[in-house]
């Protein structure tokens, strides 16, 4: 998948959350995960961006655990913020 692909652009705009935080961890997951993800994660990460921003926000810093559902993709965004 090239940058000009459309679906990126889409989410590159869903992921900017209006958090400072927010945005830097999903859009670090676009960065480095997304151009090697099937489609099955790029699905996935897709369906997580139509989560509201508390519940993001709480299974991103570990205040919550996340729905099964995102709990690997979770696990990805969060080792981004260790590096």
């Amino acid at each position: 998948m090239n940058g000009d692909d459309p679906r990126l652009g889409r989410l590159r705009w869903r992921a900017r959350r209006g958090t400072r935080e927010l945005d830097r961890l999903l859009g670090a997951w676009l960065d480095r995960h997304y151009a090697g993800a099937d489609e099955a994660r790029r699905a996935e990460f897709d369906a997580l961006l139509g989560e509201s921003d508390p519940d993001l926000w709480d299974w991103l810093t570990g205040h919550l655990d996340p729905s099964p559902r995102y709990a690997a993709i979770i696990d990805e965004i969060r080792a981004l913020d260790r590096v």
